[in-house]
């Protein structure tokens, strides 16, 4: 897909959300059951069954995937994705490329070994490799644009409110 190809199939949509700002409000869901024997939960991800357990640091078997690993791939997806497209609509040529995340948990705060310890990540770093003969200039824009869009990114760094609430069966 070219930019034109990206902008004719976007300018519709970015219309109509101009036109009527509550048509852009969408709500994603994600919905998961818990194990009845496991200390695990089956999410079901619109494509395939995951299966999140215990994090080996934990005391899980390294079987189940981790909600923490979870997390970043989300962000690593993305991102990815957000790049591309902005790359596409500033036609900057990239022939390929890799988006990396890497977290760093303290795994004494979640188990309560230490009330100083804190629970979830303390760093993450992201990083992008893309393969191009594009200037500075132009990568710097493609990385400030891919920042300011990607969802999952905006959403761990601005830390939007959360309601937590356990209702019975």
């Amino acid at each position: 897909m070219d930019a034109t190809a990206l902008r004719a199939l976007q300018a519709p949509i970015k219309e109509r959300y101009k036109a009527d700002p509550t048509t852009a409000m969408v709500t994603l869901k994600a919905r998961g059951t818990l194990a009845d024997q496991a200390i695990a939960c089956k999410v079901e991800t619109g494509r395939a069954l995951a299966v999140a357990g215990l994090h080996p640091a934990t005391g899980g078997s390294g079987l189940e995937l981790c909600s923490g690993d979870m997390l970043l791939e989300a962000l690593v997806a993305c991102a990815g994705v957000t790049l591309k497209a902005v790359a596409t609509a500033l036609a900057i040529p990239l022939a390929g490329g890799t988006v990396a995340a890497e977290g760093d948990l303290d795994f004494r705060g979640t188990l309560g070994v230490a009330k100083d310890a804190p629970v979830g990540f303390a760093a993450i770093r992201l990083t992008f490799t893309v393969d191009t003969d594009a200037p500075q200039e132009q990568l710097d824009q493609l990385l400030t644009l891919t920042e300011r869009y990607c969802v999952v990114y905006q959403t761990i760094r601005n830390g939007p409110p959360v309601t937590v609430r356990l209702d019975r069966a």
